[in-house]
């Protein structure tokens, strides 16, 4: 079936549905690619960031614990993979595979980043997980579905998609969005009282990623637990008071502005400013 018959063949509510998913996932390629702090380190909206994140609060946070180590890797597959499914969708290429693709792209999402938002309904990738899940369900059980084919059409029609992909993160690169930073108001990270001199607790974050909090008889600070390595996060060590990554060995003395003890970064953990603000240890 080509491209025109495709639509034409389509139901109403049908081609909506591929419309929304197939532009929707060009433009969340396309957002990666354009955010110029996605594959850097270091930055708030690096993926290796978001991975150490999604490793504290997923269900499945023990296999973004693998991820982390190939963070820009695994940045790239998915800002390719989603340029990939969007133009498949929207142009009939192996449509049931890409379908399938959305879909499990968006409960991996859902298990990640927003399995904990509640009510369910207010996170969009339980919404999206259903929609993809019910277009490739469709797509599956009707005459209509497309196999993979190895002739030459096929061959050009996958490499159309890839060029896609490829020429779509380009253009992210040469057209850099603005990043917009954090909330600029105070969070709440833990009851005053509850943390004693000489403790330590973790924490999430406003920009999302993992933190440690400090008390010493000094007073509290607190660094971000994200390795400036290659995102993994950092663990306190109480026996050897230092901050150790678990991947690649790096280690930073959190009583030293969180320098660096141990390669392979010769960059300090960032700090983040707290204080106290009556009852509460707060972020600023």
């Amino acid at each position: 079936m080509n491209l025109k018959q495709s639509w034409r063949n389509q139901l109403w509510p049908l081609r909506i549905m591929r419309i929304w998913l197939g532009v929707t996932w060009i433009y969340a390629g396309f957002d990666k690619a354009s955010d110029p702090g996605f594959l850097k380190a270091g930055s708030s909206t690096f993926i290796g960031t978001q991975l150490s994140a999604f490793s504290v609060n997923s269900p499945i946070g023990l296999i973004f614990n693998k991820l982390i180590e190939n963070s820009t890797q695994v940045g790239i597959f998915i800002m390719l993979a989603e340029f990939s499914i969007g133009a498949a969708t929207l142009l009939w290429i192996a449509p049931t595979w890409a379908a399938f693709g959305g879909f499990a792209m968006s409960l991996t999402l859902w298990l990640a980043s927003t399995w904990n938002v509640k009510p369910y309904f207010l996170a969009s990738n339980s919404a999206y997980t259903i929609l993809w899940l019910s277009y490739f369900l469709f797509l599956y059980g009707s005459r209509r579905r497309s196999k993979v084919s190895l002739d030459r059409r096929g061959f050009i029609r996958g490499s159309t998609v890839a060029a896609i992909a490829i020429a779509g993160a380009g253009l992210g690169r040469v057209f850099p969005k603005s990043v917009p930073g954090a909330s600029s108001g105070p969070k709440n990270i833990i009851k005053d009282a509850v943390v004693k001199v000489g403790q330590t607790h973790n924490f999430v974050s406003k920009a999302g990623t993992p933190a440690v909090l400090f008390r010493t008889k000094n007073g509290i600070f607190a660094y971000s637990a994200v390795c400036t390595h290659q995102g993994c996060t950092v663990q306190f060590n109480s026996a050897a008071e230092n901050l150790q990554c678990p991947c690649h060995g790096a280690v930073f003395d959190p009583f030293n502005e969180a320098k660096v003890v141990t390669g392979p970064t010769n960059t300090a953990l960032p700090k983040i400013k707290v204080a106290t603000e009556g009852a509460w240890i707060v972020e600023a």
